[in-house]
């Protein structure tokens, strides 16, 4: 189990086997859950939603519905 000590500062600093098992380094964001049952989670924030903003989207392309792209997925299925 690894463990580490809080500073005065409320710092901690990230053991290193739990930094490579999540694969962050420096600068990287990571994010704590707390659940209902009270346990907490550490995971990577590997994107934020506003870094994916528009990554899909090409000049010139029309944009397409969630209904549209629900009916495309149904008719490649059933083909």
């Amino acid at each position: 189990m690894a463990k580490a000590q809080m500073t005065s500062k409320g710092q901690v600093t990230v053991p290193k086997e739990i930094r490579d098992y999540l694969l962050v380094q420096a600068g990287d964001r990571i994010e704590f859950v707390v659940n209902a049952d009270g346990t907490v989670v550490i995971r990577a924030c590997k994107f934020e939603m506003d870094d994916l903003r528009g990554i899909l989207h090409k000049k010139g392309q029309d944009t397409v519905s969630i209904q549209a792209m629900d009916a495309a997925i149904k008719r490649r299925r059933s083909t």
